[in-house]
């Protein structure tokens, strides 16, 4: 039996995730997608780490019993807190996560200082500490974790006075020492880049991690011969723990396009109905 034409799962704590399904939807427009938005509990950032792993656990299960044939993390601070304990979970199921960009900024840096945006959580979890140990020696990593920014992106602020100020917060003290490059470390990011061009200047590149995750996610089901052939346009359906017309709405301006969006309801940590 063929699962080529089954559902890939994409997750996120809210809207966030969307920046990796865009891209996605560039690299393999034919592939049907459910995408979960956890509307009801972002943001991650500040939350215990066995709690994300509790969510990432149940909405993993809720993506299993849509058939999804690949899951994607699409979130920094689940994939920090969570991939490794769901791929420990769930042997059989192909998982793409993410992670900082350290290694491109290394690469590329010509100052040798570059700029880190993301979540406390992301900052504090193993999978940071292990890319920056891989990849960021000789480099100078200045972090900030942009308090509210998250809830920002969720308000569809994308940029107003009070986003630009969360991010100049963060950005001029880095500007004074001169880095060179901005590393992404949450999906929800991507949506201030013109923002966050405009702060910094055409000088400094910013580097959004979403097509290398689209592309991993296209290698892995290429691999495995589940990549969906059909020449007809792929699906989207939308599930949120949140408040769905909020979501609905922002899907024009996050995405440019939309598709039906559906409720959903924690029962407890561990299971979506």
């Amino acid at each position: 039996m063929s699962f080529s034409t089954n559902p890939i799962g994409v997750f996120d704590s809210g809207v966030g995730g969307i920046s990796v399904l865009r891209a996605m939807r560039a690299q393999m427009p034919n592939e049907e997608i459910i995408y979960f938005g956890d509307q009801g509990h972002v943001p991650y950032g500040p939350r215990p780490m066995e709690q994300i792993q509790s969510f990432s656990e149940g909405i993993t299960q809720f993506l299993l019993n849509q058939n999804a044939k690949l899951i994607v993390v699409a979130c920094n601070t689940a994939s920090a807190a969570a991939l490794k304990y769901l791929r420990g979970k769930f042997p059989d199921m192909p998982f793409v996560g993410m992670e900082p960009a350290i290694k491109p900024a290394a690469e590329h840096t010509a100052t040798g200082v570059v700029g880190v945006l993301a979540t406390p959580a992301t900052f504090q979890g193993a999978l940071y500490a292990s890319v920056v140990e891989r990849f960021g020696a000789g480099v100078e990593l200045l972090q900030s974790t942009c308090p509210g920014l998250v809830q920002q992106i969720e308000y569809g602020d994308l940029d107003g006075m009070s986003t630009r100020k969360i991010l100049e917060d963060a950005l001029f003290p880095m500007l004074q020492k001169n880095i060179d490059t901005v590393v992404l470390g949450c999906t929800h990011y991507p949506f201030v880049i013109p923002l966050i061009q405009e702060i910094v200047g055409g000088k400094v590149r910013v580097i959004d991690p979403a097509p290398s995750v689209a592309r991993q996610a296209k290698r892995l089901l290429e691999a495995q011969g589940m990549l969906n052939l059909s020449e007809a346009p792929g699906n989207i359906r939308f599930f949120t723990s949140g408040n769905m017309p909020v979501m609905q709405a922002m899907l024009p301006m996050l995405l440019g396009e939309d598709g039906p969006v559906k409720p959903v309801t924690w029962k407890n940590d561990l299971e979506v109905f």
